[in-house]
């Protein structure tokens, strides 16, 4: 589907129904934990071979760390992320339908304040 590309605001976080947000939740529901991968496999029925390589993107995103064999959330930046994607999407539904999300084109007319207005000395 496509997208408003100016205004779009993309989330760090996996999208829903895949393995890494399931992961991700999954670990952020157990945040003092560690889990080893086999255990992470068989807790989500997720294949083993996709486990390893979705931990190490989370690991590059920040939102998993591990120690060892084991892996937890990394609740700081999962935080961060989550509270923001909540808030964006509080905002949009907020002033969904209002005059200038009816008007995309309600700044067209406003004066360019970086413009020479031609007072320069």
């Amino acid at each position: 589907m496509p997208v408003d590309f100016e205004n779009y605001h993309p989330s760090d976080l996996p999208r829903e129904d895949t393995h890494g947000r399931r992961i991700l939740e999954y670990l952020a529901d157990n945040p003092e934990l560690g889990f080893r991968p086999t255990e992470l496999a068989d807790e989500l029925d997720i294949p083993q071979g996709s486990v390893g390589t979705t931990l190490r993107r989370l690991e590059s995103r920040g939102f998993i760390r591990h120690k060892g064999d084991y892996w937890a959330i990394n609740g700081e930046a999962y935080d961060a992320q989550t509270a923001s994607a909540i808030g964006l999407d509080a905002v949009a539904e907020t002033f969904r339908g209002d005059y200038y999300d009816k008007n995309p084109e309600w700044d067209a007319e406003l004066p360019d304040i970086d413009a020479d207005d031609g007072d320069a000395e």
